[in-house]
């Protein structure tokens, strides 16, 4: 089987069955052994070890003032036989890493954490990031109050009562290709020389396939004859759900960039052989959708491929 995306994967029992449980998520709550991710400011805490980042998980009994209440911690689930809470310590000064601790922006140290590790930390960082979003019912515009451990936003205007849901934005990600070339494209924002497969949101009232022709038609000016589904990445930055698919290019289809995308063209293998163009984060499923194609062409994997230019890895 393949093994999953970075952020997906089967690393946690979610527990849910705690959510309906009040007396059991007190007890839960008032364990000391139980572990709390602290979330600030969209960065998560992690240390420093020999082999990469690790998760910094905060025993319950040595919880911070800026961990804020129980009754406010999120339930994750169950990790490594324990009990898992994310709470969103943007509290007074908030608690300070130390020694070999950091608050890290999960696009940074995702690619060197244990991939269970990197998952947990994804899940705690976009449900704190829900949870602040969602701090006013969208109804009334009266204030929320937490129930469900931190899985239901409830408005506290008794003639309204709307309850909100954690909610995921889904967008496709597709590699079109034309049998030898990848059709990438590149924003103006990004550092110079680096490519990207094509992705977008999926509008209403329309279907994944329908998303994957209109974004390409839209950002490139291709068409596509139809769409094959590759895999699901969850993307907390802030609350999306990236899936994957490939894609074939109409005959003699000419690439021309929109006004979203500052450049758009078609690479060979060997293009991305030579280092250009720069390719996406090595976490991301933008990169797994092109070494999965260019794989599948060489007789060299694309990670062992010399001179290819890999975003987020200065040796390469």
């Amino acid at each position: 089987m393949r093994p999953p995306n970075v952020f997906a994967g089967q690393y946690l029992d979610r527990a849910a069955q705690l959510r309906k449980d009040p007396a059991g998520l007190a007890a839960a709550r008032a364990d000391p052994g139980a572990w709390i991710l602290p979330v600030l400011e969209s960065r998560n805490l992690v240390r420093r070890t020999p082999q990469g980042w690790a998760a910094e998980f905060v025993e319950a009994c040595c919880r911070h003032a800026s961990h804020g209440q129980p009754e406010d911690w999120i339930l994750l689930g169950r990790f490594g036989g324990r009990l898992c809470f994310a709470c969103d310590a943007n509290h007074d000064e908030g608690p300070a890493a130390a020694g070999d601790t950091s608050y890290e922006d999960l696009r940074r140290t995702a690619g060197a954490l244990p991939d269970d590790e990197a998952g947990l930390l994804a899940y705690a960082r976009a449900m704190v990031s829900w949870r602040q979003r969602s701090r006013h019912c969208g109804a009334c515009g009266f204030p929320t109050s937490s129930t469900s451990a931190g899985h239901v936003m409830k408005c506290s205007n008794e003639a309204c009562g709307a309850e909100q849901f954690p909610r995921l934005d889904p967008a496709i990600i597709v590699l079109v290709t034309d049998g030898e070339r990848a059709l990438l494209g590149r924003q103006a924002a990004w550092p110079a020389g680096r490519y990207s497969t094509i992705a977008g949101f999926v509008e209403p009232g329309e279907s994944l396939e329908d998303a994957v022709a209109r974004e390409v038609l839209e950002e490139t000016g291709v068409s596509v004859q139809g769409a094959t589904y590759h895999s699901s990445q969850p993307w907390p930055f802030p609350s999306s759900l990236m899936i994957g698919f490939t894609a074939t290019a109409s005959p003699a289809a000419i690439a021309q960039a929109d006004e979203e995308l500052e450049d758009v063209r078609w690479f060979s293998r060997e293009d991305v052989a030579s280092g250009f163009p720069g390719l996406p984060f090595p976490q991301s499923i933008s990169f797994r959708l092109i070494e999965d194609w260019y794989d599948s062409g060489s007789s060299v994997p694309l990670r062992s491929t010399p001179g290819v230019k890999l975003w987020g890895r200065p040796d390469r």
